[in-house]
């Protein structure tokens, strides 16, 4: 893996992320606007083609371009978990559609109800009340407590330790069938607890390979199979992209008036392309 001194050099830009100031070319905001969807394949003479586009195995490489330059911004990253796996996996579940801040708040008030067996038993409306700070709580409440009843009758218990080695097909059925947890939520879990070599997308995830264009407009579900496909079975480049790309959705690259003018990535983001400084709201057209 590159250290963060080192610079990246593909073979089909001779740019470098660690070169002085993007000077962008102002023509591009008068080139014929192209939707993202069903990318446009005969794009303005002389332009190179888009990403989402190009084959595979360039794509690949651009990934490992946006990892590259997310390193140099945001630092490299070490694969530690950062919690017990139970831990993990209810507070992701808290984390749907709610902020880092509220999921922590929710997830401590949830903890004073006691351990996971006084969770359960708890009434749904206590437990709903407990996570109040978290987005659709009357929702989830009940599919947390059923989601522990399961993963109290399985073997083991609550330990988890068993998906390190479950084989990974199984590790992600075996969690995706429990209420409320999603593709994402299991990857997550599976990578960051167990360095099993997932990539969980989420909406910061998806946006950004969606406007640079590693991967043509597609929802969240598809994009987990489709950016899977192109990056290496590595669990510390996988999580050091996921999080690195998380920092960079929350800081730059953010749903509305994103900051195209301090992107790192811009030089070769199909949506800078197109748009020029004025990339619309993500699922705009």
């Amino acid at each position: 893996m590159m250290g963060t001194s080192e610079k990246h050099r593909c073979p089909l830009h001779s740019t470098s992320c660690s070169k002085p100031p993007f000077t962008p070319d102002l023509s591009a905001r008068h080139r014929p606007k192209r939707k993202l969807r069903g990318v446009n394949t005969t794009p303005t003479p002389n332009a190179p083609p888009l990403n989402a586009v190009r084959p595979a195995g360039e794509r690949a490489e651009l990934l490992t371009w946006i990892k590259d330059c997310l390193r140099e911004t945001y630092g490299e990253l070490a694969l530690q978990p950062r919690r017990e796996p139970m831990h993990e996996l209810i507070s992701t579940i808290l984390s749907q559609r709610t902020t880092h801040k509220d999921e922590e708040a929710a997830y401590y008030s949830l903890s004073e109800l006691g351990d996971w067996d006084a969770i359960i038993e708890a009434p749904t409306e206590a437990v709903a009340h407990a996570i109040r700070r978290s987005n659709y709580p009357e929702s989830k409440a009940p599919r947390i407590q059923e989601t522990l009843r399961r993963i109290k009758a399985a073997p083991g218990g609550y330990d988890l330790e068993f998906l390190r080695e479950l084989p990974l097909k199984e590790a992600l059925k075996w969690l995706t069938d429990l209420p409320g947890v999603g593709v994402k939520t299991a990857s997550l879990v599976l990578l960051f607890n167990f360095a099993r070599p997932v990539f969980p997308v989420d909406t910061h995830v998806h946006r950004i390979n969606t406007r640079v264009g590693t991967i043509p407009k597609m929802g969240e579900q598809a994009a987990h199979r489709a950016l899977l496909a192109l990056l290496p079975p590595d669990p510390p480049f996988l999580f050091e992209l996921h999080k690195n790309l998380l920092k960079h959705g929350q800081q730059v690259c953010q749903w509305t008036r994103p900051k195209c003018g301090v992107c790192v990535l811009r030089e070769r983001c199909d949506a800078y392309a197109i748009h020029g400084d004025r990339v619309p709201s993500f699922g705009e057209k």
